[in-house]
This record gives structure tokens, sequence and C-alpha cells, in this order.
């Protein structure tokens, strides 16, 4: 019988992926939805990359809940925690910190309890990077981000609690449930469908031209489907149990991603600008017009960078270029109709 995985949040832009990835490698999977309602979108969208053909079934579970999560890890052989509570940051913090922390516990009493080979959660870069944003330098897993740095924003401290809790968690669990940890960049790269842009709603701005300038700011660029194929990397191999891997891309500036649109994708990236915007105006619209522009501002400039080869060595892990991921998520948004 084929082997049963369970996808976390399949109505996600990067769980939809792991979801029609599994699939195409012959898995039986399993993904949770927080209705009944979400379930026939998720369907479509995996079945523009894969054809189900049987071997798709759904969950109702929620993070912020217990009820469902019993019901939705029985007879799953793995387990890919990907979903997470995604947003900036509110009045109140805990909104986003908790559900993160407290869902990834769910997952994990859930999955130990019925006792799953493994589980691999999506955590992120920012929880393997200094605390400080002024400090440069290239890091790796061994770092870990400090949650208690009044400077954090609220996404850096919840992904550093959440897999911190997890790790904490395994500590005290003596069975035979594994937990591997995957901590990604910037994730760009094709959709499978415009109801749930993630991450690439940047790029979606930037063709629309609602983007006057581009800030000074450096991502790390992973293509989303080798981010789904370093989950399954890390799922499957033997010396990925109890690890944690970083799984970011090549480091590109705003400016350099906003000119590779612009000279790849000819009439369709016109209205792409490539004016730098000065940090000071930035930091100027974000005090007194734009408060959303708040949790980027201490990142201006900043270099840190991330070492992945911890992944290439123990898993084999090659992403593509930074180019490739940012062109293609360009062409899937127009395909789409997005822009």
């Amino acid at each position: 019988m084929p082997e049963l995985v369970l996808v976390t949040g399949g109505s996600g832009y990067v769980a939809g992926w792991c979801v029609a990835e599994l699939l195409r490698r012959g898995y039986h999977v399993r993904t949770t939805v927080r209705s009944p309602e979400r379930e026939k979108s998720v369907t479509e969208a995996v079945s523009t990359a894969v054809d189900p053909a049987g071997r798709l079934s759904f969950a109702v579970a929620d993070l912020t809940a217990d009820e469902g999560w019993e019901t939705a890890l029985k007879g799953v052989d793995y387990v890919l925690h990907v979903a997470s509570p995604l947003g900036a940051a509110s009045d109140d913090p805990a909104a986003l910190i908790g559900p993160a922390r407290d869902g990834a516990l769910r997952v994990l009493r859930a999955a130990t309890a019925a006792g799953v080979r493994r589980v691999v959660m999506t955590s992120a870069a920012n929880a393997a990077s200094p605390s400080s944003y002024a400090t440069e330098g290239v890091t790796d897993e061994t770092l870990w981000t400090d949650p208690d740095d009044p400077t954090l924003i609220p996404y850096r401290r919840s992904k550093t609690l959440a897999e911190r809790a997890a790790w904490d968690f395994m500590e005290t669990y003596d069975g035979p449930t594994e937990l591997t940890t995957v901590l990604p960049g910037a994730v760009f790269g094709p959709i499978l469908t415009s109801g749930n842009l993630g991450s690439v709603g940047i790029v979606a701005r930037m063709l629309a031209g609602e983007m006057s300038g581009v800030p000074r700011i450096g991502l790390e660029v992973v293509d989303v489907r080798d981010l789904v194929d370093v989950h399954i990397r890390a799922m499957t191999s033997p010396a990925a149990a109890g690890q944690r891997f970083l799984a970011t891309g090549e480091f590109v500036w705003m400016a350099d991603m906003a000119r590779t649109l612009r000279e790849g994708l000819g009439e369709e990236g016109r209205r792409v600008s490539t004016r730098q915007v000065p940090d000071f105006v930035v930091r100027l619209v974000a005090r007194f017009r734009d408060p959303s522009l708040r949790e980027i501002t201490p990142a201006l400039g900043r270099r840190n960078r991330h070492s992945t080869e911890k992944a290439r060595t123990v898993l084999g892990w090659e992403p593509r270029p930074a180019r490739e991921a940012v062109l293609d998520c360009a062409r899937s948004l127009i395909a789409h109709g997005v822009v």
C-alpha cells in the first residue's frame, strides 16, 4: 500500500504544492482544511498540476482547536506540518504567536499519539538569524533567533517560538516519532491558484505597477518547487531525523528582482519599476503614511545570509537560481490572470 502523508493547511501556497508533488510521486495524501467548503478549491488547485486519481482526502482541523486532529492523523505515516498563521503585526501579537506555537504542539501531540514515523515542520530562516538586523554575515542551523528580543516583529517571534516549542516537546517524548524542521527563505515560483498568493503577492504588485519604487531589501529567494522537494527529502532521509535544515536560496536585492522582471518578460514586464527608493524615504512613509511598512524598515540594507550546505550535503538538495524562480512566478501570475 502507498504511504499516507498528512499535509496541514492544504489551501495554503506551499502546502498546495506539497500535496501536488506528493501525489505526483505516488503517495496517498490527506490534507487539513478549516472547513469542508475549502475541499473543492484545494482539489481544483492541485488538479492543475497532477491528477489526484482518488489518492487525495481531507480532514477538517484548525490549529487553534483540538478537535479533528486525532481523526486527521489516523493511519498516517508522515506529516508535513506546513500550516502557520501569517500576517503583519496587530495590536495583539499573541493572535499570531499563540496559534503558531500551540498549533505546532497540537500537531505533534496527535502525531506522536498516532505513532507516525516523522513530522517535518516548516519553520523559517528568520528563526535561525541574528536578532539584530544590523548584523551581517552568513549563519547556519546552529544559530537560534532570540525570541525575547523586543525588536522582533511578531512573525519572526511566532516562527521561532513555534519551532522551539516543537523541539522542547520532542525532548520529553519517548517514542518512535521523529521530528525534522525546514527553514525557508522568501518563497516564490509558480502558483496553483489565484486564490492564495502567499509571498508571491510581492511579484504581483510589481507586475501590476503598484510599486512606484522598490525598497533596499534583500531576499534569499527559494522556488516553491525546491522547497517542497527539500521537505520530502527531509521526510524520507534517515539522516534527517532530529535535524534542522535551512532552505534559503540565492540572495538578491529587490531592485535586482525588478530588473529581472523587466528584462525577462519584455512587454509584460513594462510596468515594473526598477527605481530604488532611498531608505530615509521608506522610513518616512512608514512613519507618517503607511504603517504596514514599519515591519520592513529594520531590514533595509541588511545583508545577513544563511548557509544551505547542510541541506546540500545531507539531503542532496540543489535549489534553482533565483532568476528562474522569479520569472516562473511572474509568468504563472500572468497565466492565471492575476495581473
